[in-house]
């Protein structure tokens, strides 16, 4: 968890063990930035998590850079959030300048430290920036933006409340950009128990005459009000709220929200957990989120092909897609109406300058370029790697604490990531009788077994880790060889 003391990172760490999303046998990393005073918090963080969740809490550890982050799911929360006062509206342009190189710098450990199967999950605003920037260097379908799940899930609720329902009834996706240009996907809507001329007479009433071409007039007089109204009297304006249409609802309450001096994250974080609970789970369920598209909505936004003279489009989406325990596998949207491929249209535009702009700023400063929404990351898996190899041989000499507890959470970082022992011996413990030591063999890529012996050393009933390739083995310049 980057981000962990954050407001939603502290949520999302809570929800994690309170749900019970992780076992006791697994692993949360609390990551906080050295030298700050997140550094410090983690420590606290993990000491109030066992206080409150000591029976079922799983391990806890803390990491205090970009380099230490160890895990096979990643979530990202760190960086500058959106004010929240009366009278604020955020700066996509500032948040994107400040969380830009945060999300950078995590994205390049990642490259360069992990074992090249991590899944993303982008919390840090702007999400679609976060993703852009992740998906070029790990991998485009790794990689997921949570902010369009969130307001999928605050549309369903917008919808259920007024058709008297409860929300796991309703369905219905929410694509675009997080924000004001979220784009509610009225065609996506289902409602448990009604038929197909039942929902279509349903959905019209909630739409209430309206397309989506009036939405963002809608938006931007709606904010006009709200400030007027909440001048007076705060409560007043979440009433009126309650009085328009579904989808003004929408983008307007998250917004009077932040005006209130409250935030949201207790949503966000739930929103989040949702997509963990999918990827541990092993399912593989249809949810929104932001992803680096390469084609996959040609022909369907604003009628056209997308991309300029005909190109295919590529770029940063909110949009339905298929999430499961290797990241997400395909889109699921079929042709839209007019008014909601227009508004896909503009949101993609958006993203685009935002990233764009973003990636301009880093070459002005002579930095590597981050990637763009125009220029995402290779359609497999994961970005290639030089650095993968090939599987060889190794022999791992741990010395852990003799207690109870300490060979399972080993086997648990071999087995979570797909490693088999070929051999488990364990040896006396030392003579101050508090340690023994445990070796194992196994094979792995040499970038995987990097990820092992960091992960494994990181253990909290762990006091040291050798890892050595086994005797016979040759190493030359294209991987292993025996």
């Amino acid at each position: 968890m980057v981000g962990a003391t954050g407001d939603v990172g502290r949520q999302v760490c809570t929800q994690i063990v309170e749900r019970r999303v992780l076992p006791p046998t697994a692993r949360l990393q609390l990551v906080g930035r050295a030298g700050g005073a997140s550094g410090r918090a983690v420590h606290g963080l993990r000491a109030d998590l066992v206080d409150a969740y000591d029976e079922h809490a799983p391990l806890l550890d803390v990491a205090h850079s970009p380099e230490d982050v160890t895990a096979d799911v990643i979530v990202v929360a760190a960086g500058l959030t959106p004010p929240a006062r009366t009278g604020a509206d955020p700066d996509r342009r500032v948040l994107a300048a400040t969380n830009g190189a945060v999300l950078a710098e995590y994205a390049d450990a990642i490259a360069r430290h992990g074992s090249g199967h991590e899944v993303v999950v982008v919390v840090t605003n702007p999400v679609e920036l976060g993703v852009a920037v992740m998906a070029e260097r790990l991998g485009r379908h790794r990689v997921l933006g949570m902010g369009a799940w969130l307001d999928t899930l605050r549309f369903r609720r917008e919808l259920a409340v007024e058709l008297g329902v409860r929300r796991h009834r309703v369905g219905g996706f929410v694509g675009g950009q997080h924000g004001e240009d979220a784009v509610p996907l009225w065609s996506t809507v289902r409602v448990s128990g009604l038929d197909a001329d039942e929902r279509a007479r349903a959905v019209a009433a909630l739409r209430r005459g309206r397309t989506l071409d009036a939405l963002p007039a809608e938006i931007a007089a709606a904010k006009d009000e709200l400030a007027r109204v909440a001048a007076d009297d705060m409560g007043a304006a979440f009433d009126l709220i309650d009085t328009w249409p579904a989808d003004l609802r929408l983008v307007t309450r998250p917004w009077m929200t932040h005006q209130s001096g409250a935030k949201t994250p207790a949503g966000t974080a739930s929103a989040t957990v949702d997509l963990l609970e999918v990827i541990l789970d092993g399912r593989e369920i249809v949810v929104a989120g932001q992803v680096a598209l390469d084609g996959e909505l040609d022909g369907r936004l604003d009628g056209k092909l997308s991309g300029p003279d005909g190109a295919p489009h590529r770029g940063v989406l909110g949009v339905p897609v298929v999430l499961g325990p290797g990241g997400w596998t395909r889109v699921l949207l079929d042709d839209l109406p007019d008014d909601e491929a227009r508004r896909l249209a503009h949101a993609a535009d958006g993203v685009g300058r935002m990233v764009a702009a973003s990636t301009a700023r880093d070459d002005a400063a002579g930095e590597e370029p981050r990637g763009s929404a125009g220029d995402p990351a290779p359609s497999g898996d994961r970005a290639p790697s030089s650095r993968a190899g090939a599987e060889a041989a190794w022999v791992a000499t741990v010395h852990g604490l003799d207690q109870p507890g300490t060979l399972t959470a080993l086997t648990g970082v071999f087995s979570t990531r797909g490693v088999s022992f070929d051999s488990l011996a364990t040896e006396p413990v030392d003579d101050d009788g508090r340690a023994g030591r445990i070796v194992v063999t196994f094979r792995a890529t040499p970038r995987r077994t990097r990820a092992l012996e960091r992960a494994v050393r990181r253990l909290a009933t762990v006091r040291s880790v050798a890892v050595e390739p086994a005797p016979g083995t040759e190493f030359s310049q294209g991987g292993a060889a025996r």
